[in-house]
């Protein structure tokens, strides 16, 4: 939403459905505000109720998830990997127990999680109806990693992608964020006779696909509950555990239910700032490597 074209989009869908718009929240009377992000949160919504729902897959925590919790720098300095880290919020709503489990141990207050499952991502077996111009290819989803000022091996990927395709079709599906003339230059450049996609949505291509390769990515969601085979930079195991619970649609239901709870109860606004953990953590785990090493020295002595 902070993006340009993100934000036209948004306005652009709530025009269309004749839907309300407080722009800015100018308004400025609410009993409740939901939002799916808090890596910034708008000062004149910190008064209200709060309910955080998760929106996709986080990053991964990287050297910038570290260097910012340990410098206490804005948490959008690392992107989605501080998902839930601002703590301004009565209720977290989250895919799933996987995400549960992590989000506590990234340090957030586990009596604030519900499990409701995310409306986006909670009946994905019925994309599997979708139609497409091919079958039976080898889909590749790229990122926007560059455009946001991190690495990436764009060569390595497409090459890896040439080898799983073994003579398979391959398509190449571009981030809504990237650079498409350059990118597709860049592809062809490397496998010529790929197709490239961009500016359509990605389900229908996910739906008639036989193998999946991206990195991090919502849409390994999708994918994985298909059946794909799925190459990723996740663990089978762990995606296994991360998937979104199928609940044939029911999850709005569900953060309604959590909605009206906090709305019903009388709970008041407090936006204390929370013991951060993560210095406490990263000492312990210190102290547990230290231990191990001089462990043996000890024991020779």
């Amino acid at each position: 939403i902070l993006g340009s074209v993100y934000r036209l989009n948004a306005l652009n869908y709530l025009k269309e459905n004749n839907l309300k718009l407080d722009y800015r929240g100018k308004k400025d009377d609410y009993d409740l505000v939901i939002t799916s992000q808090d890596i910034t949160v708008p000062t004149n919504i910190k008064k209200f109720k709060i309910i955080l729902v998760q929106e996709g897959m986080t990053d991964p925590p990287d050297w910038r998830y570290h260097v910012t919790r340990f410098l206490h720098l804005p948490r959008w300095c690392a992107s989605t990997s501080m998902t839930g880290l601002s703590h301004q919020y009565e209720f977290f709503c989250v895919a799933s127990e996987g995400f549960r489990r992590q989000f506590i141990e990234r340090g957030i207050n586990p009596n604030k999680i519900r499990v409701t499952g995310i409306p986006n991502f909670d009946n994905l077996n019925e994309l599997k109806e979708l139609k497409f111009e091919h079958k039976y290819f080898v889909l590749v989803a790229t990122s926007d990693i560059r455009e946001t000022l991190k690495y990436e091996n764009r060569k390595k990927l497409i090459e890896f992608a040439l080898k799983i395709a073994n003579g398979r079709k391959l398509i190449f599906k571009l981030h809504p964020n990237e650079n498409v003339k350059k990118r597709i230059a860049e592809i062809k450049k490397y496998a010529p006779n790929a197709l490239v996609y961009h500016g359509v949505s990605i389900d229908p291509l996910l739906a008639n696909c036989d193998v999946f390769i991206t990195r991090y990515s919502s849409t390994i969601f999708p994918a994985f509950v298909m059946g794909k085979e799925v190459h990723c930079a996740i663990d089978n195991e762990e995606l296994k555990n991360l998937v979104p619970i199928q609940n044939n649609g029911t999850s709005a239901k569900n953060i309604a239910e959590v909605a009206n709870e906090l709305l019903e109860s009388s709970h008041s606004v407090s936006r204390k700032k929370e013991k951060n953990k993560y210095h406490s953590d990263l000492f312990n785990n210190l102290k547990y490597i230290l231990r191990r090493k001089v462990a043996p020295i000890d024991a020779g002595n």
